[in-house]
């Protein structure tokens, strides 16, 4: 059986579909392969694993119905039509839960970088701009005993909430559909309204998957709900704020900073006025981005490939109802 790859992944991964008998081909080339392209490709292969990046709507679907088994290299799935693939009994998995150190780690790293406006005084020294000692300039966010408000406090914001309570005291509030038992337990968070989260909070960090719900979700309304001293940290997706809107909070003082790990459009134009904001730091959806939580990734959608190729459920399924109809799927 063949599977198709479409994009150079960790050897880790590789060497396990190797391991199993699977004959590869990987797209090595340093572009985004278009979705006509994977389509193509798709219908060489019994199986496809795929990026977050890549298109899996009912156009693709359908065209590629033959495929036993998608995989995807990522945790998100925003990319996929799930109704369809499930109604065309195609499986398809993704890899949660092994990057939400790594993921954490950047949003600490972003709230700190605009605290302290980081990013911009380093571009400072860059462009000579060093200068005299000023004591009334550039002036930053102290963070210890303020308080950390999560929008969505899941596995990756329950990490960030940890980091910030040991390192700074931060208090935890959190907006949810459910209680978050454990944070409540071990980190004493609270679960409030929107509104409260909004209002409290000096810190902002979105965890939330995009949705329908979520999409457009802090706009200008929301960021003049907030406190003109918060910083508002996004590195869930970047369909989730308002691009324009944040801009606006940004120069008119809404809001007094904002870190980002992930923008809308991806790549992000050069000419953007965030990037050339003092509050303002961003960094290229570089979330995962650690040597283990790659390796991770590589490994959990290999063995949904392989699981799907081998008549056996997904480890990691974001469909499982695809497998109601058919009774042979063992476990």
């Amino acid at each position: 059986m063949k599977v198709f790859v479409s994009r150079l992944i960790p050897d880790t991964g590789l060497q396990l579909l190797k391991q199993a008998g699977l004959q590869t081909t990987v797209w090595t080339e340093d572009r985004q392969i278009t979705q006509q392209e994977l389509i193509e490709q798709a219908k060489q292969h019994d199986a496809l694993l795929c990026m977050g990046s890549d298109k899996m709507d009912a156009h693709f679907l359908t065209q590629c119905q033959h495929l036993k088994v998608i995989a995807q290299f990522s945790v998100g799935y925003d990319n996929v039509d799930v109704a369809v693939a499930t109604r065309l009994g195609i499986p398809f998995g993704n890899t949660p839960d092994v990057l939400s150190d790594a993921t954490a780690d950047v949003a600490f790293l972003l709230m700190l970088a605009v605290s302290r406006k980081a990013f911009f005084m380093h571009k400072r020294i860059i462009s000579g701009e060093w200068g005299t000692y000023r004591p009334t300039l550039n002036l930053g966010m102290e963070l210890k005993n303020k308080t950390l408000g999560i929008f969505g406090l899941g596995r990756i914001g329950m990490e960030l909430a940890k980091r910030c309570r040991g390192a700074y005291n931060m208090n935890v509030i959190y907006h949810n559909r459910s209680h978050n038992v454990q944070a409540e337990q071990e980190l004493q968070a609270r679960k409030v309204s929107f509104e409260e989260l909004l209002a409290q909070s000096d810190v902002l960090s979105v965890h939330v998957a995009l949705s329908p719900e979520t999409e457009g979700k802090f706009n200008a309304d929301v960021f003049r709900k907030m406190k003109p001293s918060s910083i508002f940290i996004n590195t869930a997706r970047g369909k989730i704020h308002q691009e324009q809107d944040l801009i606006q909070a940004l120069n008119e003082g809404w809001i007094w900073g904002a870190g980002l790990d992930v923008t809308n459009p991806e790549p992000m134009l050069p000419d953007n006025p965030l990037l050339s904001m003092p509050n303002a730091a961003v960094l290229p959806h570089i979330g995962s981005a650690t040597v283990q939580a790659r390796n991770d990734m590589a490994r959990l959608a290999a063995t949904n490939i392989i699981a799907g190729l081998h008549g056996k459920r997904l480890p990691h399924c974001i469909n499982p109802e695809v497998y109601k109809k058919d009774k042979s799927i063992s476990n």
